[in-house]
């Protein structure tokens, strides 16, 4: 549970502690998967989230939509780093 409507795609941070998914109802949500719990919900206005990824060091968090938009975040807080349309 979660998202309203499809999940996407899901990403697993490098160190396996978080697991992120991207929705067609406009969100990135980032996951504890030891617990299923929630940690944050990411909000991607400008479409549905098709994929996501962690970067390699695991400090950054992308997802891409259906308009060709690219937020990346940082994931330790979910703070917006870059908009690349």
């Amino acid at each position: 549970s979660g998202h309203a409507g499809q999940a996407r795609a899901v990403a697993v941070s490098p160190d396996g502690r978080r697991l992120a998914s991207a929705g067609a109802d406009r969100t990135v949500r980032v996951w504890d998967p030891d617990t299923g719990r929630q940690v944050r919900e990411l909000a991607f206005p400008p479409s549905a989230a098709l994929c996501v990824a962690f970067s390699p060091d695991g400090r950054r968090l992308a997802a891409g939509g259906e308009d060709g938009t690219v937020l990346v975040w940082a994931a330790d807080d979910g703070s917006l780093v870059h908009a690349l349309r």
